[in-house]
């Protein structure tokens, strides 16, 4: 790919802000609570995360129907997020550290309070009419065609006042627009340039492969033989094979023309998220030179704690991406449950050391979720506490996605010092033993750990540009592979299991002497001949090749 990008070799952290760091003791975390954290995530010391860049879930204003991800205003700040004037603050002390700032961009869908869809359901002969997806069905009883909404129920709804169905791939209060408008395109551009301006140094795209819809608003066909669970018998949604709801072949000149846009800025990047019923196939032929810069791969939030499946996650992730296209892989996020719970009770402290070590030096760009660095777990969040509208409508089938978005725990005081005040989510119970406080000088923590990785990768140039090579495939207890540049190797050794395995490769290796970067084994320094060598359980070693 030539020179390395910052977004290819950094390290990005995601944010969600609400729940990150109150400053004004409302309950609700703010743009100046996370100014006050930033010493923690970079100081350019090895005392701090290291994180090279941030991602912000959406911090525009919002009547948070479905918690900011229904935008009112795309160009300012929630009131109780702070002021244009200290998001202008963040991006300049973040820089400051060496932290980029990326924001979250909703454009696939407004509030239904945004100045464009007020304006758009006002009457059928306003300007903005067609901004939305407005369509005649067959009247009020007959929707426009088959498509669903992601959280359930049909993904129109009737508009009494002017006599037409809207479409809606989420809530009915999420108004999908038209991106085949070429004013709605020049609107979304303009909202990019703002925020570019102001010096954000990328975006997540939210659902990007929602974009475009059919122009001839076909039906999606069945999926007769898809196996439901509870929820998804319920919502319906993942019964329909979505070719015309998403995946249209015209997103790509609009991304063409989103990428020409970023281009005009140095240094600035994209990710996409991509929901899909091909979701490797799509993301990886939406990023690359002239289209996003990366695309998420979300095998990871749902592979089963197996080396072999970790492993063939990896390679179907490899196989798929095409020249000039980088990797990029989670274990976390605001969608789905914390993989410290879900890797199991019993051994969840060393399985959460072994998937950090392998995040963190695979070939790709690594993101981490708020918390997982000190071991946060998902919380359980009564049915009278719940704020997110999936997990209120399907309660109890499925509580929602409030567990994993619950407040950071910093220390043992009160709201495990998110906030003085009752915070918007509870906090986890578990907060006076697990908080960053608690693991910040103890050298065997998980937060100690992280750091170990993240310093490491920095100063390891085969960690972060160098290609990967699987090296004993198909081990049933173990991961291994090495990372390679012309001046180094670096082998990576993971055991998935609880007792001690033996690395025999199934070809030569590719030095006679290593020397032990980091084990969690206390091998560090050590130098390890070429053999087979044993590694004890869940053991994480990483080896530079001498």
């Amino acid at each position: 790919m030539g020179d390395i990008a910052w977004w290819q070799e950094g390290v990005i952290y995601q944010i969600y802000p609400l729940s990150f760091a109150d400053s004004n003791g409302d309950g609700m975390g703010d743009l100046r609570g996370i100014i006050s954290r930033l010493d923690y995530l970079n100081d350019g010391t090895p005392a701090s995360l290291g994180v090279d860049a941030i991602w912000l879930s959406p911090v525009y204003p919002s009547p948070l129907r479905d918690c900011g991800y229904d935008v009112s205003d795309y160009t300012d700040i929630a009131p109780a997020m702070g002021t244009l004037a200290d998001f202008d603050e963040l991006v300049d002390r973040a820089h400051a550290r060496g932290i980029r700032v990326i924001l979250d961009l909703v454009l696939n869908h407004t509030s239904d309070q945004h100045p464009w869809f007020v304006a758009s359901r006002s009457s059928r002969d306003n300007p903005r009419r067609d901004w939305y997806l407005w369509h005649d069905g067959g009247g009020p009883r007959r929707p426009p065609n088959n498509w669903r909404s992601r959280f359930g129920g049909r993904a129109w709804t009737w508009d009494a006042a002017t006599r037409q169905w809207y479409m809606h791939g989420f809530l009915p209060e999420q108004p999908d627009v038209n991106w085949r408008n070429p004013q709605v395109k020049a609107a979304m551009w303009e909202v990019v340039r703002f925020w570019l301006d102001r010096g954000v140094d990328g975006f997540r795209l939210d659902v990007v492969n929602h974009y475009i819809k059919d122009d001839q608003w076909r039906d999606n066909p069945t999926r007769w033989w898809y196996r439901e669970s509870p929820l998804r018998s319920l919502i319906a949604y993942d019964r329909q094979w979505h070719i015309y709801d998403r995946d249209r072949p015209a997103l790509k000149d609009v991304l063409r023309e989103f990428r020409q846009l970023l281009d005009a800025y140095p240094e600035r990047m994209s990710v996409g998220e991509i929901s899909s019923d091909d979701p490797l196939g799509v993301a990886a032929a939406l990023c690359g030179p002239e289209l996003l810069h990366l695309t998420f791969n979300f095998a990871f939030t749902h592979t089963p704690w197996r080396a072999a499946a970790f492993q063939e996650a990896i390679r179907r992730w490899e196989a798929a991406l095409g020249p000039g296209s980088w990797p990029t892989y989670t274990l976390s996020n605001h969608d789905v449950p914390r993989h410290y719970s879900r890797y199991g009770r019993r051994a969840a402290a060393r399985r959460a050391r072994v998937a950090a070590a392998m995040l963190l030096t695979l070939r790709g760009t690594p993101f981490l979720y708020y918390g997982e660095e000190i071991g946060m777990r998902e919380t359980a969040i009564p049915r009278r506490e719940l704020v997110d509208p999936v997990g209120k409508r399907y309660w109890p089938f499925y509580r929602g996605r409030d567990g994993c978005r619950t407040p950071m725990q910093w220390d043992a005081t009160a709201q495990a010092g998110f906030s003085t005040a009752r915070p918007w989510l509870r906090v986890n119970e578990d907060y006076m033993r697990r908080n960053v406080a608690a693991q910040r000088d103890d050298p065997n923590s998980l937060l100690s750990f992280y750091r170990q990785l993240i310093w490491l990768r920095k100063a390891t140039p085969a960690l972060r540009r160098g290609r990967y090579e699987p090296f004993q495939e198909g081990a049933r207890e173990s991961l291994s592979f090495l990372r390679h540049t012309a001046e180094q190797t670096v082998l990576v050794v993971l055991n998935f299991a609880d007792r001690p395995t033996r690395l025999v490769p199934d070809r030569p290796w590719p030095s006679r002497r290593w020397r032990v970067l980091l084990s969690t084994a206390g091998r560090n320094g050590e130098e390890l001949p070429g053999l087979a060598p044993v590694f004890a359980p869940y053991e994480v070693c990483i080896m530079e090749a001498l």
